[in-house]
Formats: structure tokens, C-alpha cells, sequence
């Protein structure tokens, strides 16, 4: 991202002195204008969410230069940031190695200097005549031919130096920091900044000392610092200023997950509650396993929500293999007992087919007698296949509907649906997990119950801030038999190795999973293509029969296949007819074969630690010790990056899926952590999860004191912060 002053890219203005004119307020235009109504500067504002003088009031700097005082070239050193003042003695065009303006500086105090850009305009060969004096901001670059400022920020000598540090902001194409910092100015002074947190609440804050900074101090500051401010505790963000922000972030979140959770409570959802010897109770007895201590206790706390007239909004987290889909069925078979349909969404067809094939083989014997039936809808199906299915949900016939994104479609409508499980919930958009929501057409003005099932465990921090209005329910332990995991790390040069391993291990009988990043080779990136595996792993194994005298098959699985190829190679490695398969992460969820105990990761400092853990868990899924092997390769330098260094020690230290969450939290942050933003939750700007609990302990104790006290000031407070990005936390 380039920014006008900065010493790293080139300059998008034809006036290399500041101030630039005026701007017209950014937010004039009205919220529908035109495009043609709007500068190019206003347009880009609005493609940063800066609407409002709120907005720009909180959009706080990158980092700072300081143009308060003029440095001698005696006091500098290699890198140092400096403002330079001197006369012009020379400047001229250089053709090579490339066209450059290059002007040589006789600098005030001693000493010359080279100021060069690669791109420049006519206003900048004017700024640089001979004889001229200019000031010139930059990083100081030293070398054998002196002193040299790549692309500096030019300014007047006559303009009086600043006071404070001179803020560069977060930009856009489009947007010039002269432009922005004119406008973030206007808005300060525009912006309602009247205290909005409550004189106790500031009072109990922690890691402010002393007086708490009120919040249109904390915004003049940060905007433009003394220059004595210690810069360590500026670019930290443990100044006081920055604690005062972060506090009122935090606040605004909690604030907006209470009045997410008393919207919800004020909706009308149906009462579920299942007949003594109902169909929950057939479908335990049914069952060729106990349900574990952990899936009991859940299997109550769903129960006792859905019996509520207020729509429940549970997560279930659980993890890899600790059975969260058998309990996601005896809550449809709440719903289905009580009258209802359920709806079961998964982000891709591999696990949904999982899923419907689980709920055919425990409900659909069940459900037979009572002319009802589990239904399955994609968008890969037959059209008159399709027509057949939305035909049975439409009627109420189909009691659960299994199914990918198809689910949400327009045309897809429900008889009465009473309860909607969403697995692996933070791979879906906020749009696709409301569409979800409504689908109770049938039902006027009834919610739906909401059920969100997750093998990605949430952090504690997050459990606090991010997914604050949710319930939480956790399976903390796995069903017994289940095999321990040993996962050892290991270079790209003892692949052979591995082959050897996997050679004994299909002659015993046992299958094997070889995950790869790609499915083709790639000129982009060096890595082994899932097709050049399969093909070396073919010829690897070719002589190895198994333990019966049968030959070794190794499967080939990744997206692009078509979608019956796919489900038949799915099947051939379930009834073990393949002995390996190579795959891309399409394998990473729901993938259910007891017999695989050994899994081959490919580049696995490629993965993010989540992913490599999902990966894991589809071996030890029987009673034979299984082993995950996860194999690197470093980079041109020879070397693995610090945060891949990280992942792989914490999966060859731990199987415990909350650890692993914790460190993938502190390595990843977030933002990723819960899949980009998609998610549709208010990431935090300020805030950060991993140093600032203290913060949000205090704004869970205070949100809720605010909100009950003074419901007015707690909504002004989460308008200012949030606008109109509330509505995301519906979902």
C-alpha cells in the first residue's frame, strides 16, 4: 500500500509541497449519491468505511514521522528517519539504469546529500532548481557515495515545523495522506466525541494509571503525539491513550453481543420437547455405542434449550472425533418428535455425504414407520432428483435435509422447520448462515433453533469477546477405543523413508493417507503436486501385495474430479478396496475410515496449524496406534519461516485441539483464525486478544451494568463504533 510520504513508493501528486487545498468534507455526500458525485479522494474514503467523522476520528495512524525538527547529517545514522533542510546544487534526469530525478543537497550544518525518484513530475524538477532550498523528509540511506534519500517527502522551508509527530495513515489507491490527514483533522473537530462510557466504569479501568484519559484527549494524542511521547509505548499500544481506545472498543463489542442476545430472546421460536419414549430415546437405544459422559451432558443442555419459546444459538465444539455429529442427530430427533424439520449444513459435499450417510443409518429405520425420511439435496444432483427432494421438504415428508449451500436456495422450502445445525459453522458468510435462519416460511413469525457445530475449539479469549452472545457446549472428551496419535516432523529428504513405512504398513493391511497442497504442478510454487504423488506412490508400491495377496491400489482424490468419480473413490478407500489415498485437503473434515493409521502431510509448513490438526484426526479413528507424519520443506534459503516453525513444533507437541487453538490464535491472530472475515464478526482493530484480557474482563463485567442502566448510552456508544455493521452479529 503506498503512501504519499512514504519513502518506499512513488508519489501520485503533482505538488510536492503540502498543505494541499482543502478537501470537501468526505461524508457530504449522501449515502445513495452517485459515483459522479463523489472526488476520487471522497470515493476511496468509502471504500475504507470512512462515512462519518466518527469514522475518520477513529481511523488512527500506521505509524509517525517527525517533522519537528530539522537534523544535521553529524548526528545521523544508516536508517534513521530524518527531516533534512539544504540548498540545491544540482539536479538533473538520469537515464540509466532507469530514468530518475536525481538532485544533490548542500545540507544546513554540513554535509551533502542525494535525494533520487524513479517516478517524479515536472512540479518536482521545479521544487529541485538549482539554488532552491528545500526540506526533504525520509530514510536516510548511507553508503560509499554518502548520504542518499530514496523517494523523500519534500517540503517548504517556510512553513513553520509541526508541533507534534506527523501521523501516516492506513490508505487506499487513490487516497494521498495530505488528503486523509486534512480530513481526519476536520473530523476531529466535527465528531461527537462525548464520553459515552460511564465515570465508574473508566474509574475501574485497568492498566490506565492515574486519571483516566478521556476519550477526545486519547484521540488528539494518538492522532498527533508529543514528541517526547515514548515511542515504544506508542508503537506497542500500552500508552494510556491507546488503553482508552482499546477499552472502548472492547465495550462497544459487548454491548453489541447483549443486544444481540435480548433481540433474540424478545423472537418467537417453536417449543421442542420429545415424548418420554420418543424418537430420542428409540435412537440412543438404537445405537451400536454409549453415548460418553460428555455427549450426555451436551445432548441435556441442547434439550433444555429447544424446550424454550426463544430461539436457542448454541455453539458445539468439540474435538476432532469426539462424536459431535451423533449428538447433532438426537437434537433433530428432538425436533422431529416434537412436530418439527431440521435443516444440517455442511461446507462441502464430502462431509455432507458423511453426515446424511451417519443420519440414513441411524434415523431412517426410525423414521420408515412414520412415513417420514432423511432427505439429501447438493447442487451437483440430478434435476429431477433435486425436484423429488425439494418436493418431500416442501410436504414436511423429509423430517432432516442434509445438504451443502443448496439448503439456503431460493427455492428450497420448508414445511416446518424448527431447528438448523450448521457444522463447521466458520466456513459459511453471514449471509449464508441467516438464509439458513429464515427458511421457516411455513411457520410465520417463528425462528428457528440454531445449532453451530465446530472441531476448531474457540480460544478462552475468543469464547470472552468474538462469540460472547453465544452458548457454548463442549464435548472435553473422546468415545474409548479411540487410538493415540504419534506425529512426528520430519525433512523432504527422507521421504524415501516414508515410502518404505508405507510399503509395511499396506502389506499388513493397514491405509494410508498422503495429503498435498496442490493438485498439478505449478511453476508459482515449488511444490509436489498431488498427480506427481499418486504417480511416484503407484510406482513405489507396484510389486507390494496385502495381506490376503491382493494388489496394493492407490487412490487419487482432489476438487476437480467430478462429483461421482469423487464419492466412488471415497468409497472404494472406506471398503478398503484402495490402500492409499492421495488427496488434497478436500479429506480435511468428516472423512470417517478406522482401518487409515497412518497420515502423510506434504509440505506441511505450508498448512495452517488448524488444518494440519482437522488432517490428523481422520487417522486413529480405530484401536491400532496410528501415526501422522508431517513432512517440510525449507525455502530458497534453506530455511522454514519462524510461524510454520511454530505450527509444526505445537502439533508434534500437543493433540489437545484447545492448545492447539490457543497457539493458532497467537500465531495467526483473529482475523484468520475465524476465516477472514466472512465470519461477519467485528474483528477488533484496536484490541488485542492475547495481551489485552484484562480489557476484556472489564468490558464483560461493564457491558451488561450499561446496557441494563443506561440503555441510551449504551447505544450511542455502539453506534459510534459499530454504525451499521450490528446487523452482522445476527448471525
Amino acid at each position: 500500500m503506498a503512501l504519499l510520504g512514504s519513502v518506499h513508493g512513488p508519489r501520485h501528486v503533482r505538488h510536492p509541497f503540502p498543505p494541499p487545498q482543502a478537501p470537501a468534507a468526505p461524508d457530504a455526500a449522501p449515502a445513495g449519491a452517485g459515483r459522479e458525485r463523489l472526488s476520487g479522494p471522497q470515493r476511496a474514503l468509502r471504500r475504507l468505511g470512512l462515512v462519518r467523522p466518527i469514522d475518520l476520528a477513529l481511523h488512527v495512524p500506521l505509524r509517525y514521522e517527525d517533522w519537528t525538527r530539522v537534523r544535521p547529517l553529524a548526528d545521523a545514522r544508516d536508517g534513521d528517519e530524518a527531516l533534512i533542510e539544504g540548498e540545491v546544487l544540482a539536479c538533473e534526469v538520469l537515464l540509466r539504469p532507469r530514468r530518475q530525478l536525481v538532485a544533490t543537497l548542500a545540507v544546513v550544518g554540513g554535509g551533502r546529500c542525494t535525494l533520487r525518484f524513479f517516478t517524479f513530475y515536472p512540479s518536482h524538477q521545479r521544487a529541485l532548481a538549482v539554488g532552491a532550498r528545500v526540506r526533504a523528509h525520509g530514510e536516510l540511506r548511507g553508503g560509499w557515495a554518502g548520504w542518499t534519500l530514496v523517494h523523500p517527502r519534500l517540503l517548504s522551508p517556510d512553513a513553520p515545523l509541526p508541533a507534534g509527530l506527523t501521523p501516516v495513515y492506513p490508505t487506499t489507491a487513490g487516497l494521498p495522506q495530505p488528503y486523509l490527514r486534512t480530513a481526519v483533522a476536520r473530523a476531529l473537530q466535527q465528531a461527537d466525541l462525548s464520553e459515552t462510557v460511564p465515570p465508574e466504569a473508566l474509574a475501574d479501568l485497568p492498566g490506565v494509571g492515574g486519571e483516566p484519559w478521556t476519550l477526545q484527549a486519547a484521540l488528539a494524542f494518538l492522532h498527533h503525539p508529543d514528541p517526547r511521547a515514548p515511542r515504544t509505548a506508542l508503537d506497542d499500544r500500552t500508552h494510556p491513550a491507546w488503553q482508552r481506545l482499546k477499552a472502548e472498543e472492547l465495550l462497544a463489542q459487548q454491548l453489541a453481543q447483549v443486544r444481540a442476545r435480548r433481540e433474540r430472546d424478545a423472537l418467537r421460536a417453536p417449543v421442542l420437547r420429545a415424548a418420554d419414549d420418543g424418537l430420542p430415546w428409540r435412537l440412543q437405544s438404537a445405537l451400536p455405542f454409549a453415548l460418553t459422559g460428555a455427549q450426555q451432558r451436551v445432548v441435556a443442555e441442547i434439550a433444555a434449550d429447544l424446550a424454550r419459546p426463544t430461539p436457542m444459538h448454541r455453539l458445539l465444539q468439540g474435538d476432532v472425533g469426539s462424536g459431535k455429529t451423533v449428538v447433532a442427530a438426537l437434537a433433530a430427533a428432538i425436533a422431529i418428535d416434537a412436530g418439527w424439520q431440521c435443516a444440517l449444513m455442511a461446507p462441502t459435499e464430502i462431509l455432507a455425504e458423511q453426515h446424511f450417510g451417519k443420519m440414513v443409518q441411524w434415523l431412517e429405520p426410525l423414521l420408515a414407520p412414520l412415513g417420514r425420511s432423511v432427505a439429501w439435496l447438493t447442487g451437483s444432483q440430478p434435476r429431477a432428483q433435486r425436484q423429488a427432494m425439494l418436493e418431500r421438504i416442501a410436504a414436511g415428508e423429509a423430517a432432516l435435509v442434509v445438504g451443502t449451500h443448496a439448503v439456503i436456495q431460493a427455492q428450497v422450502t420448508f414445511a416446518r422447520l424448527g431447528l438448523a445445525v450448521i457444522d463447521e459453522q466458520h466456513r459459511f458468510g453471514v449471509a449464508q448462515r441467516l438464509a439458513l435462519r429464515q427458511k421457516s416460511a411455513g411457520a410465520s413469525g417463528v425462528e428457528p433453533h440454531l445449532l453451530m457445530m465446530s472441531a476448531t475449539p474457540i480460544p478462552r479469549t475468543l469464547a470472552m469477546s468474538v462469540y460472547a452472545d453465544l452458548d457454548v457446549s463442549t464435548i472435553d472428551e473422546l468415545p474409548p477405543g479411540r487410538s493415540p496419535i504419534v506425529t512426528k516432523v520430519l525433512a523432504e529428504r527422507r521421504r524415501p523413508e516414508v515410502i518404505e513405512r508405507i510399503r509395511a504398513q499396506v502389506a499388513q493391511g493397514r491405509q494410508v493417507y498422503w495429503v498435498c497442497p496442490l493438485i498439478e504442478d505449478s511453476e508459482a510454487l515449488d511444490l509436489r503436486a498431488a498427480t506427481a504423488t499418486h504417480a511416484e506412490l503407484t510406482s513405489a508400491l507396484a510389486g507390494v501385495r496385502g495381506p490376503h495377496g491382493e494388489p496394493v491400489r492407490v487412490g487419487l482424490l482432489h476438487a476437480r474430479l467430478p462429483v461421482a468419480e469423487k464419492k466412488a473413490i471415497m468409497a472404494a478407500f472406506a471398503a478398503g478396496e484402495l490402500a492409499v489415498l492421495v488427496s488434497t485437503t478436500v479429506i480435511e473434515v468428516g472423512v470417517d475410515v478406522p482401518n487409515a493409521s497412518l497420515m502423510v502431510i506434504e509440505h506441511a509448513e505450508r498448512f495452517g496449524l488448524s488444518q494440519l490438526h482437522q488432517l490428523r484426526g481422520r487417522v486413529g479413528r480405530g484401536s491400532v496406534a496410528s501415526v501422522c507424519l508431517l513432512l517440510y520443506s525449507a525455502g530458497e534459503g534453506g530455511r522454514v519461516s519462524e510461524a510454520a516453525r511454530e505450527r509444526l513444533r505445537a502439533m508434534a507437541e500437543t493433540q489437545d485441539g484447545f492448545e492447539i487453538a490457543r497457539r493458532d490464535l497467537a500465531i495467526r491472530g483473529p482475523g484468520e483464525f475465524l476465516g477472514a472475515r466472512q465470519s461477519g464478526a467485528p474483528l477488533l482493530r484496536f484490541a488485542d486478544l492475547q495481551t489485552d484480557e484484562p480489557l476484556i474482563e472489564w468490558a464483560r463485567r461493564w457491558a451488561p451494568r450499561l446496557w441494563a442502566s443506561d440503555p441510551a448510552r449504551a447505544q450511542r456508544h455502539l453506534q459510534r463504533w459499530l454504525g451499521g455493521k450490528i446487523d452482522y452479529l445476527k448471525a
